[in-house]
């Protein structure tokens, strides 16, 4: 079987011809075997009795190893609009990013199998997407109007996560990780190619990405009752979400561009004390300076502003020496001015040069940014803004 087997209908089943639905729900499934029927029958009664628009049911199989997927074909098989899609490969991501690629719907949306969030919120949840007010909309329990039923643990691990997000990545939307959330179809085709992960911190990685490129995220308060029998493995995903918080978090090219600075300036700190053991303070500094130099040039070359290869690779360097002559200017100032206590001691030395790296470092970015990689940012962009837009 392929890594992504075909949507499966049983075409001997008598059906409505649903061709191209309004809607997409998305069920994404592993080793669910025990709960998938009784789940599905149940969306598949609210959707034919309340869903005021053409939709359909997407089972997604990512590579169960019980009776996930015969149960699957099964059900596709007796209920009209229900389909199923089989991966090779474990990920809820994965599956999400599958049945969504391959959609025709004009709205994607997907659900936890268990159904823990109260089917109520899905016409909401769409509503928001089809009247055009939003571009992604999200179940929340964090809101003021949620009901939730759930151990404290969970309560605590799910609060401080979404504050790490709030903190460190500034995120504006109150609830990553409930598994009830909805997408228009043109949103989703532009963001898919920036997601990365394909396992649970997808939804994350999701959100954050619409978020960056200013779409609108609209919240529904949600009743939800935690499963007992839920498969999420906490302590992994744990790990797995904090290091794509942290992957998110570099992602940025200012925020890149001050890692590099961090270690330039720790590396150029130390270089400049052990060579200071046998150097006047200005002979240090110049050679510190020179050799730190050029590695943040070449990093920020390539981590900060993306480019590869050898194109230009010599003209930057140049442009990046000019640069350094001014942080030399900078940096030999402030042991100058020091020097001005006869006795300083080599900590009053490493202040005043890393104070002064700092000013280096603001004016070193700027310099970067808009003269030495500018063609070399320029374009990408361009490329990026020619295909078709919303």
């Amino acid at each position: 079987m392929t890594a992504v087997a075909a949507r499966q209908r049983a075409p001997a089943v008598e059906r409505r011809p649903y061709g191209s639905p309004k809607v997409e729900i998305v069920v994404p499934v592993y080793n669910e075997a025990a709960v998938l029927e009784r789940s599905i029958r149940r969306l598949h009664v609210f959707l034919a009795t309340s869903m005021p628009f053409a939709w359909r049911i997407v089972i997604a199989d990512n590579a169960s190893t019980d009776q996930t997927w015969e149960e699957a074909e099964r059900l596709s098989a007796e209920l009209d609009g229900v389909e199923a899609l089989h991966l090779d490969h474990k990920g809820r991501g994965r599956a999400l990013r599958a049945a969504w690629s391959a959609s025709d719907a004009d709205v994607l949306c997907y659900t936890d199998v268990d159904l823990s969030t109260d089917l109520r919120a899905l016409l909401p949840l769409i509503a928001a997407l089809v009247s055009g007010h939003s571009d992604v909309a999200i179940g929340t329990r964090l809101a003021a109007g949620s009901r939730i039923v759930r151990s404290r643990k969970r309560e605590v691990i799910s609060r401080t996560y979404n504050w790490l997000l709030h903190v460190l990545l500034r995120a504006r939307f109150s609830d990553a990780q409930c598994g009830f959330k909805a997408i228009k179809a043109s949103a989703a085709r532009r963001l898919l190619p920036e997601v990365k992960d394909e396992s649970w911190f997808f939804d994350t990685e999701l959100l954050v990405a619409a978020q960056r490129r200013g779409l609108r995220i609209h919240e529904v308060a949600v009743d939800w009752v935690e499963d007992p029998d839920s498969r999420v493995e906490i302590i992994p995903t744990a790990v797995g979400d904090l290091r794509g918080v942290a992957r998110l978090l570099m992602q940025p090219p200012i925020a890149r561009f001050l890692l590099i600075g961090v270690f330039s300036t720790v590396a150029y700190a130390l270089l400049y004390l052990l060579l200071r053991g046998w150097m006047a303070p200005g002979g240090a500094n110049a050679l510190a300076l020179a050799c730190t130099a050029v590695a943040n040039t070449q990093a920020n070359r390539r981590y900060t502003f993306g480019v590869r290869g050898r194109e230009r690779l010599v003209s930057q360097h140049a442009a990046g020496a000019l640069v350094f002559v001014l942080a030399l200017a900078l940096t030999d100032g402030a042991l100058r001015l020091q020097a001005i206590d006869p006795r300083p001691g080599r900590a009053i030395e490493v202040i005043a040069l890393v104070l002064a790296g700092a000013v280096a470092t603001v004016t070193r970015y700027v310099a970067l940014r808009t003269w030495v990689f500018a063609r070399s940012r320029n374009r990408p962009r361009a490329l990026q803004h020619a295909g078709p837009t919303d």
